[in-house]
């Protein structure tokens, strides 16, 4: 599993992410309309409204290519690149993804990019574009009590975040934005450092965009899930912007990483009985123009396990133009207000899972081990549900999605952590699929509560159940 990492296109932090779905023509294959055979080469949709990388490409293999076959390809490849006579310093091969989707990224001359879309196993080539965050503004936090309440916010309960303080124990959350402030002392010593993905960057958050969506989702004083583990993916430079093939890069790294976690806690309870972990989460608050790649790749990371949050961006558009909002296996967030409406800049639509708190948000920042920061954006909206859905697979039982475990084992304190007892079950480690919580934090959320919002956006506000536990 193999992620070579290099490129940088501009991907812009959004404080205010977004989040769309794709269009159907968008998924075609354009081969057969092609006079001479060649794969597809796609640009995103309303032409990458953020820019491209000049000359950089995402090419995509079709499904079950083989080892040997993808080998014998990048060996062409390299042949390929060498021998061109456009070639420029510092071109070529970026980042090979080898795990749950399967292709490369690199910058290429057209003569070579023509080549490679003749190739038979090539499903598709996609422009690298520029992807970003949004931000800012100010004002004071009130995020924690609307999700935790369903009625409107009144002044005595606006400051009133309603939660289990052991929300979020046992639980992952891969951070795939600037980087974390791990140093904050609000983190508790729960963040960390995954990885670090733009060529010659360091392993240090100078934006404050990852640091302030690690807070909402995590922290002590600001975040939803206060005993989760942060993992900083630093996919985007520290200027804030960064490349699709970078991000796509950081996924794989999260999927992968989390798919070994869950094989060490399954090692655990067949030797055990009993494991701490209870299951892993990521979050992108950032996005551009459609791609069918970081779209699949995000798809994929959900198949492998891994829960997803999404933000649904913040042009005021149809959050279906956008990615990763377009990725149907995430949750895709849209930001709300504290007056209960859609937020002016949100992004809205069928492709919007659910809205969330996106307006004046506090949290952590850089800077010192106790910066705070208010902004705003669908990227403050996404880290609620992340962090939501960190609080939900270390408090709902798995019991609860499993008919199996049910019928054999009840949903007592005693097996909370979703484990039925090893002696009950042919395969005791059952964590939560994301499509099952996923459709339990559709399912909890407030209906019909927000106002400005379009009949072809679900008009639901997520909601934590704690204060219809008692």
């Amino acid at each position: 599993m193999l992620s070579i990492s290099l490129l940088s296109l501009s991907l812009s932090l959004a404080a205010s992410t977004w989040a769309t779905p794709l269009s159907t023509g968008y998924h075609y294959d354009a081969r057969k309309d092609s006079p001479f055979g060649l794969a597809p080469l796609l640009t995103a949709a309303h032409e990458a409204p953020y820019g491209l990388v000049n000359n950089s490409y995402i090419v995509m293999f079709k499904k079950g290519l083989s080892p040997v076959a993808m080998d014998n390809h990048l060996n062409f490849l390299q042949s390929a690149h060498s021998e061109d006579p456009l070639l420029e310093r510092d071109n070529g091969l970026r980042h090979v993804f080898d795990s749950h989707i399967k292709g490369y990224a690199g910058k290429f001359t057209e003569n070579v990019i023509e080549r490679i879309r003749g190739m038979p196993e090539v499903d598709y080539v996609e422009r690298d574009q520029i992807i970003r965050t949004q931000d800012v503004q100010e004002l004071a936090p009130w995020g924690l009590a609307r999700i935790s309440h369903r009625p409107k916010l009144t002044f005595d309960t606006f400051t009133q975040y309603e939660h289990q303080p052991s929300g979020g124990e046992g639980v992952d959350v891969y951070v795939i934005d600037t980087g974390i402030n791990i140093h904050h002392k609000d983190f508790e010593g729960r963040a960390s450092w995954g990885r670090t993905i733009p060529v010659n960057d360091f392993d240090e958050d100078v934006n404050g965009h990852g640091t302030h969506c690690a807070g909402t989702i995590a922290s002590r004083k600001y975040g939803v899930a206060k005993s989760a583990n942060v993992i900083a993916v630093k996919v985007l430079g520290s200027d804030g912007t960064g490349s699709n093939s970078d991000v796509i890069s950081g996924v794989i790294f999260a999927a992968e990483s989390a798919a070994l976690k869950a094989k060490e806690a399954e090692e655990e309870v067949k030797a055990t009985g009993t494991t701490k972990h209870k299951g892993s989460v990521a979050n992108m608050s950032l996005g551009g123009g459609r791609s069918r790649a970081l779209d699949q790749a995000v798809n994929g990371a959900v198949d492998t396990g891994l829960h997803f949050a999404v933000a649904a961006g913040n042009e005021n558009d149809n959050a279906c133009s956008y990615s990763p909002a377009a990725a149907v296996k995430a949750i895709t967030v849209a930001a709300s207000t504290l007056s209960d409406e859609r937020a002016w800049f949100s992004n809205h639509g069928p492709c919007v899972d659910v809205f969330a708190p996106g307006q004046d948000i506090m949290s952590t920042w850089i800077g010192s081990d106790s910066a705070e920061n208010i902004i705003s954006g669908t990227s403050m909206a996404s880290p609620h549900v992340a962090g939501l859905l960190a609080y939900h697979l270390s408090t709902l039982p798995s019991t609860k999605f499993n008919p199996l475990a049910s019928s054999i084992v009840p949903t007592t304190a005693q097996w909370a952590s979703g484990f039925v007892p090893p002696s009950k079950l042919a395969h005791p480690f059952n964590l939560i699929a994301p499509a099952d919580l996923k459709a339990e934090v559709i399912k909890l959320s407030s209906r019909g509560l927000l106002s400005r919002v379009s009949w072809t956006t679900p008009n639901l506000l997520v909601f934590n159940n704690y204060t219809t536990l008692f």
